[in-house]
This record gives structure tokens, sequence and C-alpha cells, in this order.
């Protein structure tokens, strides 16, 4: 394989480009519907290799976006959402690989979603947005490896709603995936995961701010979004870490209030609510209404097909890891996948990774997450597509 090396000067800042997709022929989605065409946002990382073999798709989470690794100007608070992971020496080495992170179909922080403007009509779409699926986020992504002159990828590599992407990944396009790693996720969602999306939800829906999804030139729903987050963000979690970081501890006094109107008097909740505030400043309700809908909607082959026969259709080489504390994607699942892949007779490699802190794991433990990930890359480039 080649390695053509990004210079360290060019790994630090980047850049999020924009490429549209489908202009000519427009995307049917999983619906029947059609569109087109689709802008995506998206970030490139290294250097794509003259043999062009040396790429590695990452799909980002729920609220995720394309802004994985660097910073875009010196000025940044925070580099991108996984940039422990990925750069030179680290567990995605942009020295000898080509990384591609793309914002998702539906989403909010570049690619066509709910807030875009409906070429037709002129107006943003809100409800009106086509219902999409992870298949449809997949294909988005599929033609963006294409337009960027990449018809093999090395690997595709995703946690939670991103490791449903990389399965789908597997088994739409065979051929053009080598590898594929699974991290804190399962080939569907069980119910209590859709149980808490379901809340979050209705929580967005009940808010009058709302106003039927056509909010843009007003407040929005603020308060809804909010909840829906904090709700969330429970379940990403673990009973360990809770207690490790705040345990029943107050947040501003040694003794309780005795008081109703006092909203935040333990930390925990002042933490929630934090989480809350932050995450209403950089994302979009609608979009959230509709990822979600995409989790729960996926079930790799559907609902008619064995799991084992959906998965025949992939060639790649699998890592799957799972996370002793993850209680919204539980190693019982992840188990379940590896079962299934092995009774495909593919090849596949599964670690359940010692962890506190839940289904975040796979954004806060990166030293164990390379330890695992770079011989896995390794062995993939070095072993060409022998079986």
């Amino acid at each position: 394989m080649s390695t053509d090396a990004a210079p360290q000067s060019e790994a630090q800042l980047v850049e999020t480009q924009s490429a549209t997709l489908f202009k000519d022929k427009p995307l049917t989605l999983a619906s029947g519907e059609q569109m087109g065409p689709i802008a995506v946002a998206y970030e490139t990382y290294g250097r794509l290799s003259e043999n062009k073999d040396n790429a590695i798709f990452v799909c980002h989470a729920l609220t995720g976006d394309a802004h994985a690794a660097g910073r875009h100007d010196g000025t940044d608070r925070k580099p991108g959402w996984w940039d422990g992971f990925i750069g030179p020496g680290k567990g995605l080495d942009t020295d000898r690989y080509f990384v591609i992170c793309a914002n998702v179909l539906g989403g909010c922080q570049g690619t066509t979603g709910p807030g875009s403007v409906d070429p037709t009509t002129g107006k943003r779409y809100c409800l009106k947005f086509p219902f999409i699926t992870v298949q449809d986020i997949v294909d988005v992504h599929a033609e963006l490896a294409r337009h960027l002159g990449v018809t093999k990828l090395l690997a595709v590599i995703g946690g939670s709603l991103g490791g449903m992407q990389v399965l789908s990944w597997s088994v739409r396009y065979p051929e053009m995936v080598r590898s594929a790693i699974v991290l804190a996720s399962a080939a569907s969602l069980a119910a209590q995961g859709i149980a808490f999306n379901a809340v979050g939800r209705r929580a967005i829906f009940t808010d009058p701010g709302f106003a039927g999804g056509e909010y843009y030139d007003s407040e929005g729903p603020r308060v809804g979004l909010s909840l829906a987050r904090m709700i969330a963000h429970i379940t990403y979690l673990s009973e360990d870490s809770i207690e490790l970081k705040f345990g029943r501890r107050l947040q501003d006094s040694d003794e309780f209030a005795f008081n109703m109107r006092k909203e935040t008097e333990f930390q925990i909740e002042s933490y929630l609510h934090h989480q809350g505030k932050r995450f209403i400043q950089r994302f979009d309700a609608n979009s959230y209404l509709y990822l979600t809908r995409a989790m729960d909607y996926f079930h790799l082959g559907g609902t008619e097909m064995p799991l084992v026969e959906a998965l025949s259709a992939a060639q790649a080489k699998f890592l799957v890891a799972s996370y002793t504390t993850d209680w919204l994607f539980p190693s019982a699942q992840s188990r379940a996948l590896v079962s299934a892949l092995l009774d495909a007779r593919k090849q596949v490699s599964f670690i359940e990774l010692e962890s506190p802190y839940g289904h975040d794991a796979f954004l806060i433990e990166l030293e164990q997450l390379t330890a695992i990930v770079t011989p896995f890359l390794g062995h993939v480039a070095t072993s060409g597509d022998k079986p």
C-alpha cells in the first residue's frame, strides 16, 4: 500500500468543504421518494495515495458532524469531536491513511436537511423533508466517496448510529469496503432505545415553539430540544460514570434547600441542564426528529430477512467492539452480531472493552481504541483482498 504522508502542519488546520451530488440524476430513497441535488459537508485528513488504496470513511453518531479532527483556525476553543483518534501517529494515522468524514443526510451542519431550502419551492423543507433511513445516509456518502475519486475504502468506521452506517455500508457496497469497524452499535436498535427516542421527540413536538416544524424565523422549540438532549445524554452515561463524577453531591450548597423553585440542586441536575443548553446552540430540532427515526427504523436486512442472510453479501473483514457499561447498545447485541457474522462465514474479531464511561466510551477512551484499531488496520492494509 502506498503511504503518501501529509505534513504535520497540514493536519493541524482543516477546512469543511461541500460537494453537490445527485444534480443530474436524483437519489431514490428507501421510501421511494426521489431527492436531488444534495449538498454534503465533509472534511478530509491526510492524503490519498497514488493507488487510492488508503482511504477510511468515518461515520459520525447521532449529533456529530463532519468536523472530526483538527481545528478550523487558531482561535477554535475545541478541535474536532474525534481529534484524539484522527491525526499523525493516532489511531487513524493520517501519515498513512486518507480519512474522510461527512455530515449525514438530514443533518444540520452543512448537509441537506430539514432546515435547508427546497429548490422546488424556495422555502425551507421543515417537516416536508423526505423521510430518511440509514440506507439513504450511506447511499449519499458512497456517492461522496466516488466524487472524491475513491472506489474502494480500506475501512469504514463508526460508533452508535455511525456503527449502523458501517453495517449498512458493508452489505450495500460490499465491493467498496475492505474492512468494517463497528463500535458500540448493533444490527438494530432495541425497544429501550426506541423508547428513549420517542420521549425525546415528544418533548420537541409538545414545545409550543415547535410550530409544526416551521420555527426557523423564531426561537424554536428550545425547551423541548434541551429536554430531548438531557434524556438522551443519560443513556450515553453509565451508573459507574455518574456515581464517579457526581454521586449525590449538591451543586452550590452543603445542605438541602427545601425549595421547589430551585431546579438544579444536585450536581448531576446542573450537568444535564448544561448539556441541554449547549445542544440547542448547535443542533436543529427537526434534524433530531429525522435522525432518531432513522435509528429506530434501522434493521439490517429488514424485518423479513434473517441477519445471517443479510450479512452474507458483505465481503469486508469485521472488527466489532462493545463496552462493559454500555446499556444503550449492550455487549449482548454485539455478541449476537458477531455470532451472525460467523454463521455467515465472515472474518470477524470481537472485543468487549472495560470502561466506566458507558456508551460514550468510544469517544473518550481513545488509547484502548487505538490499541485495537491500529493493528487491525495494519493487517487489512497488508493482506490485500485475500480471504
